[in-house]
């Protein structure tokens, strides 16, 4: 069932056209857009492949054969589908109007393109499967469409965020010994760098003291990578990868596959993919010097960082710093860095370690979306997210870093919000679903932290699953498991072209991120958890404005039914302005107000207070 009317239309046609106006920043100088902070921003993720063919000449990159040899099968979920930088570019005046203000793309690099066993090969569309890490992949564009893109986007006022890689590259390395199909980790007690296959081995590399000291003094000393597999390239790859120090083995660990779990998840390959020595010096270096030159030459604003959880802390405790110190150098003040760190608990103890110990400026805030999925999805009580707001003190810098934390509510690896909703409840009609996920967009637009929208859920996509059967296309899809999906919100499907500016979905992100804008109380203001229960309900939160303290309250209805609650907020307070919702008119009490919300509804409001 289409959904035809929306709680937000209390916003009014000043809202929606507020949602059109020229982001902040476009219609200044031309930099003033870099002096928004990270938390100012609302951000767009999306697979390039995935998003718009502005250029049919590079589906296959520049390589010629079948799909196996240039990875291009529209037909197949795991194969590249034709999108590109071109395509972006063409379609920014859309996420204009969605009010986006800042571009994640998946990794832009070339791509080794098709790998995995026979039978079971897939192309790297994704970006993550880097053989090149100094140019865009052939079948996204070329490096002056790159910059292009680039200055485009930044000629709106939106930002570039580039995802980039430094844990690990393509499936090069083979091992000569062991079984190849299920290279099992070997770890530093069996296999010490000083011999070759386990403790008893031949002795080599004499003097090398261990991963812990990443002096060149050290690292001199390491120079046969034989000590637990024995590592060759293939002689047709034995060049493949760029810049030319990546193509010697002594730069990776060579340790074999990780099982995600202790010593194994830094040491080990990711999936079989070349698992970098990122202790090394001469890594370190490299490393930061290829991302370098990406800021240099193409002046983006920003990183997200993958799998960095697998890398070592004294690696970010380099990179980090180098490269706020290039971005400034090129004037790029508040250049944004968030590591991925995959923890679905909703709990932030796990992933704020990495702001402390591995001094990363902020993380993905996977804590945030498994909050929202016990909340919207498994009908925990509120609750759940008081209590993962409360420990935001524990990231290095507090609640300040909390604000600028990416949050999001699904993405291209553990599926689409809407998915995971349906796995969650498997019963749910079609028009609940979208009220759970406007509800979930409407939270994460109004709470604490600079949201991201997954690409398509703006159109009601509802994938499969995860990984592959949630990158869906949004230009006509010849993917037939894609094609029979059921989306919400709309009568379409993704063999259709899916850029409607009056999907129900695209208007409330519009119309929130329209709020957002107007009032800083949402970007860069405090957050106090105002309201919140053991059971599904309400829950509010009071936002205030970092210059003048005034406050604003948000309160969210995650139940079926219309529910009401009591909410404390500060004792000045005695009228709102509706900005979208459900408001009263005036308080209760001093220190109280009586909220009545419709079901899976909310109330966004401008507090007005007594006069002195």
């Amino acid at each position: 069932m289409i959904r035809t009317a929306l709680p937000l239309i209390a916003l009014g046609l000043a809202a929606c056209a507020t949602a059109q106006d020229a982001i902040p920043g476009s219609e200044t100088s031309a930099a003033s857009f870099r002096d928004r902070l990270p938390s100012e921003e609302i951000v767009y993720f999306v697979l390039p492949d995935r998003f718009e063919n502005g250029d049919t000449t590079n589906d296959t990159g520049d390589f010629t054969g079948d799909r196996l040899t240039t990875g291009y099968d529209p037909t197949h979920k795991g194969f590249f589908h034709g999108g590109d930088l071109a395509g972006l570019t063409q379609r920014l005046d859309y996420l204009e109007g969605l009010g986006v203000t800042a571009i994640w793309f998946a990794p832009i690099f070339q791509n080794k393109p098709v790998q995995g066993p026979e039978g079971d090969e897939s192309a790297g569309y994704h970006g993550y499967w880097v053989t090149d890490f100094t140019r865009p992949d052939s079948h996204f564009g070329t490096p002056e469409e790159f910059k292009a893109f680039v200055d485009a986007a930044h000629a709106r006022g939106m930002k570039v965020y580039m995802d980039i890689i430094t844990n690990h590259t393509a499936d090069v390395i083979r091992y000569a010994d062991g079984d190849a199909t299920n290279y099992e980790y070997r770890s530093k007690g069996d296999f010490p760098y000083s011999t070759r296959g386990g403790p008893d081995g031949e002795r080599i590399n004499e003097g090398f003291m261990g991963d812990g000291d990443s002096s060149a003094s050290n690292f001199a000393k390491l120079t046969d990578p034989n000590y637990a597999y024995v590592p060759f390239v293939p002689e047709a790859e034995k060049d493949v990868k760029v810049p030319s120090w990546l193509n010697d083995p002594i730069y990776y660990h060579n340790r074999g596959n990780s099982s995600f779990t202790g010593e194994d998840s830094r040491f080990g390959d990711f999936s079989g993919l070349d698992d970098l020595f990122t202790e090394h010096p001469r890594v370190r270096a490299g490393m930061i010097e290829i991302f370098s030159d990406w800021v240099r030459e193409t002046g983006v604003d920003g990183f997200r960082i993958d799998t960095a959880r697998h890398v070592d802390p004294g690696f970010w405790q380099e990179f980090v710093p180098a490269l706020e110190s290039v971005a400034n150098e090129n004037g790029i003040p508040n250049f944004h860095m968030f590591g991925e760190v995959y923890k679905d608990v909703p709990e932030n103890g796990y992933i704020a370690e990495y702001t402390r110990r591995d001094k990363l400026p902020a993380v993905l805030d996977f804590a945030f979306q498994a909050a929202m999925r016990e909340v919207l999805g498994r009908d925990k009580g509120t609750v759940v997210l008081a209590h993962m707001f409360d420990g935001d003190v524990l990231y290095e810098g507090g609640e300040e870093t909390a604000r600028n934390l990416p949050t999001f509510l699904g993405n291209h690896d553990m599926g689409r919000f809407s998915t995971l909703i349906k796995w969650d409840k498997p019963e749910i009609g079609q028009e609940e679903l979208l009220d759970r996920v406007m509800l979930g967009h409407a939270m994460m637009l109004s709470l604490r932290g600079s949201p991201v929208v997954y690409y398509g859920d703006e159109q009601g996509f509802v994938g499969d699953g995860n990984d592959q059967l949630a990158r869906e296309d949004m230009f006509p899809s010849r993917t037939a498991v894609y094609n029979d999906n059921d989306l919400i919100g709309t009568d379409a499907t993704t063999a259709q072209s899916n850029f409607d500016r009056t999907h129900p979905l695209y208007r409330l992100i519009a119309e929130f991120s329209a709020i957002r804008r107007a009032h800083p109380a949402f970007t860069r203001g405090r957050q106090v958890v105002r309201h919140y229960e053991q059971e599904p309900g309400i829950f509010a939160v009071s936002r205030f404005d970092p210059e003048d303290g005034s406050e604003y309250l948000a309160v969210f209805n995650t139940t079926g039914m219309p529910r009401g609650a009591n909410v404390t907020l500060g004792y000045d307070a005695r009228s709102f302005e509706t900005l979208a919702g459900d408001c009263p008119t005036t308080v209760t009490a001093p220190g109280s107000a009586a909220f009545a919300l419709q079901a899976f509804g909310w109330a966004v409001c401008r507090v007005s207070e007594v006069a002195e």
